[in-house]
């Protein structure tokens, strides 16, 4: 027996319906007027007792017709048939809340996303947007009042990453009067604005605005900075984050280090630098990864020093002034307790290798941008001074080439934001440097933001040439004349509409971003998701870029997706500002969209305890029986579908409420759907 044989179970419900037109986003696909009143026709028996229709139910007018209608015709259900949840849920539950009526017992059901949207047959849609609507009304019969949790939050915040974002983010905190944890696994913080020579579009110094920050960072007494450690263990839930952070050592006593720096001078082992010199340069065994780092204690490399490989030498110790330097120094374990956490791990730069046609690590000129941000820095191995790799020459002539790895399907098909704007710097730096003939071959210029497209003019009017169209490849093989010794830059050039062979003594790749070779890794251990490119996944794009879909956890700057210095700075002092938010409200209110366990019909199989995603079910081995966390669950379902002994159920998500949305979807009144889709 359905739940449509015995109405009598659902006598006393009062449904009001509310279609949404949306303008003509639902509209001009569905007839609203129509389900409005098939609405209130066929379902009264199921308790709808009005059912309207307005342009906009989210609007503050659409809102007020609703609590006026909850007021006035007693209603205890609301369905309304508008947008997806993810947008409009939270604004018509506070307009039910305010009527006094429980805001759970409303239903948003999807007639936009999930009908008009999808569909172009407008009797096909209109019948499915009636199918869908009924399934709501079935639905919200067996809704209960619920009431929402509220959790504490803890004060400290930990920030994982210690780029331009992560830096920002933890000084807006640590500014409020409230502590961070900033985590970082690299010797130094900085990331890789620490490696730039100058900052688009202004040509700031990138170490002259970094620095300042980072030294605050350093020396702040709200924060506590844990370089050269990652985090192994993330347990716990909004508010009440318990965190496990491992030290690597640095074979240096930080208590007794003063970063004098004698050190590095007398260590006799120098290796190539290949990570903050690109490999354009050495670094001793033991050293700091750039002058300015912060902390100033020196870290030494296990894997190249010569005491750990061979157990001689020793020159460090012996010079060492104050005795910091501690060869027995073993990894170390630190537990913190956390209310919110802050990701800014940062980006990885798309390997040129991979674009062989480009003779990157083949050719000997084709740098990388990341390797010429090097060479033109005053601080960097050749002091500013660029050159080919003979170390000598200056060329005469460079070619720039953009979106090496970006908006190309056999590598990653989106814009990496940053390579059009860094091509046009890279072009001004080698024209300001050394006068030479530079070319810029682009797919298509992109110059977006604030003061950018300025920039792009500047760098025409100094001269240089600009090439559209994507370049085939990169070879060393003369054969015509003036091409001996050069690199020949082979490309098409869609303005004049004809192949070119362009020689040059160098060629920069504008490499492209990718995210962190371990994001996947990285989202798994703080609970969070990654899109398919691998970059962390928001709440929603557009409204909710800094948050993620666990709460408490928000992402800030490259980490979620290719940006520049600006919005990652952005991106930090917005994820600062929602966790602050939270800390001075003293807790959180969490929806009850929970998954409860029946103790009675557990029969202690574990089989939830393993696939939770959220790590929300724990195990009491005196009782043989799994309990959930409410805090921790966020109310996915997996365990619900799960469980062999239907011992689960969810709140809000229940057997009886999605058997009955079934039901409605497949009322034999709904005219049967036939037409395009």
């Amino acid at each position: 027996m359905t739940s449509q044989d015995n109405p009598e179970k659902d006598q006393g419900k009062r449904i009001g319906v509310y279609v949404c037109h949306c303008g003509t986003n639902i509209a001009g696909t569905v007839d609203v007027e129509d389900v409005r009143d098939w609405a209130l026709e066929k379902l009264g028996d199921r308790g709808v007792v009005i059912s309207r229709d307005y342009k906009f139910m989210c609007s503050s007018l659409g809102q007020e017709l609703i609590e006026k209608d909850i007021q006035e015709e007693k209603l205890d259900r609301v369905v309304v048939a508008a947008c997806s949840p993810h947008l409009h849920e939270k604004t018509f539950r506070t307009a039910c809340s305010k009527a006094g009526l429980n805001p759970y017992l409303c239903e948003l059901v999807s007639i936009r996303e999930q009908v008009s949207w999808v569909h172009s047959d407008k009797v096909a849609a209109t019948a499915k947007a009636k199918a869908v609507l009924s399934g709501g009304v079935e639905r919200v019969i067996h809704h209960q009042p619920l009431d929402p949790l509220h959790v504490p939050i803890q004060p400290a915040t930990l920030v994982v990453g210690g780029g331009i974002a992560g830096i920002q983010a933890a000084l807006e905190i640590a500014d409020s009067g409230f502590p961070v944890y900033m985590v970082e696994r690299e010797p130094s913080i900085g990331g890789h604005m620490a490696q730039f020579d100058k900052t688009f579009p202004t040509l700031d110094c990138a170490a002259c605005i970094l620095t300042p920050k980072m030294v605050d960072v350093g020396s702040h007494n709200n924060i506590t900075l844990l370089t050269w450690s990652e985090v192994v263990r993330v347990e716990g839930y909004v508010g009440n984050f318990t965190v496990t952070i491992k030290k690597k050592p640095r074979y240096v006593d930080e208590e007794l280090c003063t970063g004098c720096g004698i050190c590095v001078e007398k260590c006799p082992k120098k290796v190539i630098d290949e990570v903050f010199e690109a490999g354009l340069g050495y670094r001793k065994a033991v050293y700091t990864p750039f002058p300015q780092s912060v902390p100033k204690f020196p870290v030494i490399d296990y894997e190249n020093c010569t005491y750990f490989q061979k157990g001689t030498c020793k020159a460090c110790e012996k010079f060492c002034p104050t005795g910091a330097i501690d060869f027995n120094q073993k990894e170390e374990f630190i537990t913190i307790q956390v209310g919110n956490i802050i990701l800014a791990t940062g980006y990885d730069l798309f390997d040129g290798r991979r674009v062989t046609q480009y003779g990157y690590g083949r050719l000997a000129n084709v740098y990388t941008s990341l390797e010429f941000e090097r060479l033109s820095n005053a601080a960097g191995p050749t002091n500013g001074d660029i050159v080919l790799r003979d170390g000598v020459t200056h060329p005469a002539s460079v070619g720039i080439i953009h979106c090496v790895g970006s908006r190309d399907r056999n590598y990653n098909n989106y814009c990496s934001v940053i390579c059009c704007m860094q091509g046009l710097k890279f072009a001004h730096l080698v024209k300001e440097r050394t006068g030479a003939t530079v070319y810029n071959f682009y797919i298509d210029m992109r110059t977006a933001y604030k003061a950018y497209d300025e920039f792009y003019q500047r760098v025409l009017e100094e001269g240089t040439l600009f090439v559209r169209g994507k370049v085939a490849e990169v070879t060393d093989a003369a054969r015509l004349p003036g091409e001996e010794g050069k690199l020949i830059i082979q490309t098409e050039d869609t303005l004049v509409g004809k192949q070119r062979r362009i020689p040059v003594d160098m060629v920069i790749l504008s490499i492209g971003l990718e995210p962190r070779a371990d994001s996947r890794e990285v989202a798994k251990l703080f609970g969070i998701s990654c899109s398919s490119d691998g970059w962390f996944t928001e709440k929603h794009p557009k409204l909710d870029p800094v948050a993620t879909m666990t709460e408490g956890i928000f992402i800030a700057g490259a980490a979620q997706g290719p940006k520049d210095i600006p919005t990652s700075v952005s991106q930090g002092a917005a994820a600062a500002a929602r966790v602050l938010g939270r800390i001075q409200q003293g807790e959180i209110e969490l929806e009850p969209v929970r998954a409860t366990i029946d103790e009675s019909r557990c029969s202690g199989c574990r089989i939830c305890n393993n696939l939770c995603p959220f790590n929300a079910i724990l195990f009491h081995s005196d009782r043989m029986v799994s309990e959930i966390n409410p805090a921790l669950c966020q109310g996915c379902g997996t365990c619900v579908a799960a469980c062999p002994a239907g011992a689960i159920s969810g709140t809000v998500f229940s057997n009886e409420q999605i058997l009955s949305q079934i039901e409605g979807l497949l009322l034999l009144n709904v005219a049967p759907m036939g037409g395009t889709g």
